[in-house]
């Protein structure tokens, strides 16, 4: 991990449970906010092969990754349900010529985003817990117990702090899709691109 630093831009680091949507709704906004130069959207780095029914990232097989994260490739790593994640590097950049860069995140590293980020925004996205199992079940790569036991283990975001807002998914996608975006054109006018 880097050291924090001023920048021009910003962070914004999207979290939420398995089956918020997350993916989905940032797909949207990417698709949305495609032709404005302030918006960057971080392609992320797995250790998960790619499949067509998973989110478009780029594929590094484990010793690979480990190797990149010690020769500091990554702005950020994390562990989680037995993979490791990666943000490149080049995201600082990005941030320095001061875009807004928008990353889809796990939870156990906003500690991470607060200490090496200070302009930044957390959007928590969200569902209740039954439409969080219905879309879980729907992906077919869970049994049921799995599901339950995933959504026992999910951490609650509860945070008063000011640098997060939350989008409850649990209705129509598009409505969430708004929102993300409207919430992405009031951090781009921070910025000084």
């Amino acid at each position: 991990m880097h050291t924090p630093y001023k920048s021009q831009g910003y962070f914004v680091a999207v979290v939420g449970p398995s089956g918020a949507g997350k993916d989905t709704i940032m797909n949207g906004a990417r698709a949305a906010l495609k032709d404005d130069a302030r918006f960057h959207f971080v392609r992320r780095v797995i250790t998960r092969p790619q499949m067509p029914e998973n989110e478009d990232h780029d594929s590094l097989d484990e010793a690979t990754f480990e190797r990149a994260s010690r020769e500091g490739a990554f702005a950020l790593h994390w562990q989680a349900h037995g993979l490791s994640y990666g943000l490149p590097k080049s995201l600082d950049a990005e941030i320095t010529q001061g875009r807004v860069v928008i990353a889809n995140i796990s939870r156990r590293i906003l500690g991470d985003v607060r200490r090496l980020y200070p302009s930044r925004l957390i959007v928590v996205i969200t569902a209740r817990q039954e439409v969080l199992a219905d879309r879980l079940a729907s992906r077919g790569r869970e049994t049921r117990e799995e599901i339950e036991q995933r959504l026992a283990r999910e951490i609650r975001f509860d945070s008063t702090d000011n640098d997060v807002v939350t989008i409850d998914n649990s209705g129509e996608v598009q409505i969430s899709t708004q929102a993300l975006i409207h919430h992405l054109i009031k951090t781009g006018e921070k910025t000084k691109l």
